[in-house]
């Protein structure tokens, strides 16, 4: 009897913490979403590249199927419009597709509700998910990836995933740099990539020490999330890390891409198009949405949160880099509030068309853009940008959807970009799912309900290309 007993008390003692560890795991499944990323990582760095190298393959055609279905990707550049370096001819032409049987002239004269409710919204007109959203993280194009390994040594590709947008949409490499200390000197990088190899014999000479030292801090490698020592790398070897200049090249940008690090969950993170640093000394705002007010802020953010995806825990666990606000961070800031925006040779001293030296339609865009279009109301000359936030509220076209783990839903406030050189930095809007001028006319053509003309649009883009 006594046995049988032993027995019972046994059998409910399993039941009870079978029970628990079932408890246990539903727990674990409801705490599954987090602020943090995971500090402790319990699979092997070879198993952790092995499966991710398989599934590369499938990550990168799924995402090319995305591009391929919202896009036309063919190189058709516009005839004798190039870039300021004068290295790349400017892309032309609308290349959002558009639903079976549907013209852009169309869709203009439908309402928000009518469009959110027939789903006509343009596929290339949704918020661009990152080639891999579940996984994101800092991703540059391979030319960047080459010069930089020729020139340091230092491997910035990825063993997970490659860029996904084709090298002509991306800004001319390596482009010129201009200082607002020696416009004289026109293009200081002498068509060269600038990097720790070769700033000093650079700039020894045209800047002050203090501004020597911003650069070199600019042109260091710090760890940063997937470049790195860690396990959790996505780097194939031990990682330097990354620069400021490996997005922000020659202070002006390469398309690399990153997802901002101010939103949970990861799904309804933001693609994050990198923005040119020129003309830092006119903007006041800084990251599309942070709102930070300073360059210093800016920057000292960069280092001890973006770089980790707004993780202090796991850059702490990384090689978190915590810069000195009165030295570094200055003399990092110096230096950024030196570089100058291309020249715009028809532009007269107040940023308007010199009428002697542009073309009718570049004048009749202007017009276009300070009335019709109202541009003006959020790019303001001379510089294009009246340093605040607005929220267009595109949401209003379309219902939440998913894609490729991205929820499409509201974007929020974003800060107007300065459209100054605007033609040497597609692609366009905040997470770059603009690829031309001519999309970008578009999209705002919708989203204000401008009923512009085919003849204002060409205008309109003939005018932003001269800025």
């Amino acid at each position: 009897m006594e046995e049988k007993s032993i027995k019972n008390r046994w059998v409910v003692m399993v039941a009870f913490f079978s029970l628990l560890a079932m408890l246990g795991v539903v727990c674990a499944e409801e705490m599954v979403t987090s602020s943090y990323s995971p500090v402790v990582i319990k699979e092997l760095f070879a198993t952790t590249m092995a499966r991710m190298k398989n599934a590369k393959a499938e990550v990168m055609k799924r995402q090319m199927d995305l591009l391929n279905e919202r896009y036309d990707l063919s190189n058709r550049p516009a005839e004798s419009v190039m870039m300021s370096g004068g290295a790349k001819a400017v892309q032309e032409g609308v290349r959002v597709k558009l639903p079976e049987d549907m013209t852009w002239v169309q869709l203009a004269e439908m309402t928000p509700e009518e469009i959110r409710e027939k789903d006509l919204w343009p596929q290339g007109l949704f918020p661009l998910p990152h080639p891999n959203h579940p996984e994101g993280g800092m991703l540059f194009p391979q030319f960047h990836i080459d010069e930089i390994k020729k020139q340091e040594g230092r491997d910035l590709a990825r063993f997970d995933l490659d860029y996904d947008l084709p090298d002509h949409f991306l800004p001319e490499f390596p482009p010129p740099m201009y200082l607002t200390t020696r416009p004289d000197l026109g293009d200081v990088s002498q068509g060269r990539l600038v990097t720790i190899m070769n700033y000093y014999e650079l700039f020894n000479g045209i800047l002050n020490p203090k501004q020597v030292e911003g650069l070199r801090l600019l042109v260091t490698p710090f760890p940063q999330q997937q470049f790195n020592q860690t396990e959790d790398r996505r780097s194939e070897l031990p990682s330097r890390g990354v620069i400021c200049f490996d997005c922000h090249v020659n202070g002006h940008t390469n398309g690399a891409t990153h997802l901002v690090g101010d939103i949970r969950p990861q799904e309804f993170r933001h693609r994050l198009d990198t923005p040119p640093l020129r003309g830092v000394n006119i903007q006041r705002l800084f990251g599309s949405q942070r709102a930070l007010k300073t360059v210093e802020d800016f920057t000292e953010f960069e280092q001890r949160a973006a770089y980790f995806d707004g993780d202090p825990v796991i850059g702490t666990k990384k090689g978190l880099n915590i810069l000195e606000r009165a030295s570094q961070v200055h003399f990092m800031a110096e230096f950024q509030a030196l570089l100058d925006f291309p020249p715009a040779p028809k532009l007269n001293i107040y940023g308007k068309l010199d009428p002697k030296k542009a073309t009718r339609s570049e004048l009749r865009g202007q017009e276009i853009f300070l009335g019709k279009a109202k541009c003006a109301v959020c790019h303001p000359a001379p510089y294009y940008t009246d340093n605040l936030m607005h929220n267009l509220r595109i949401e209003r076209f379309y219902k939440p959807r998913m894609i490729n783990g991205r929820m499409a839903a509201a974007d929020g406030p974003i800060k107007t970009f300065p459209l100054r050189g605007i033609k040497d930095s597609p692609p366009y809007l905040h997470d770059g799912r603009l690829l031309t001028l001519e999309d970008t006319v578009e999209f705002f053509n919708l989203v204000q309900g401008l009923k512009l003309t085919k003849e204002e649009k060409r205008d309109l883009v003939n005018f932003m290309r001269a800025l």
